[in-house]
């Protein structure tokens, strides 16, 4: 199986169940790692062969910045969503992140795996 990733990718957006939450923009992290295979993009040397992450980041980011999630449980749902189905991605792993949410700790968050490995 082979895997392309997108890691600390940092995007603001309204996150948290707390009222002071809901009023302003909050940094999340995304490390992304996707199941794809290379070969074919690897002897053409074609984009078209490989899984685009310039792409996933920038729908990723338009999405996540336009939206307001309570949880980032639902978030990284949505998030796990989007990749699989519009990216035809078979397996991700996916870890959302708050740095700076919990006084002590460089940050929370969770991580998901969806889908099938290969």
């Amino acid at each position: 199986m082979d895997i392309v990733y997108i890691r600390d990718l940092r995007i603001e957006t309204i996150i948290g169940i707390y009222d002071w939450e809901r009023e302003v923009k909050q940094t999340i992290s995304l490390d992304l790692e996707m199941e794809h295979d290379i070969m074919r993009a690897a002897e053409t040397d074609d984009i078209q062969y490989a899984l685009n992450y310039k792409s996933i980041a920038k729908r990723l980011i338009a999405f996540i910045e336009a939206s307001e999630f309570l949880l980032v449980e639902r978030m990284a749902e949505e998030i796990a969503s989007i990749v699989r189905n519009e990216f035809s991605v078979p397996w991700l792993k996916l870890r959302v992140s708050k740095p700076g949410a919990l006084r002590g700790s460089q940050d929370v968050g969770i991580i998901i795996e969806r889908g099938e490995r290969s």
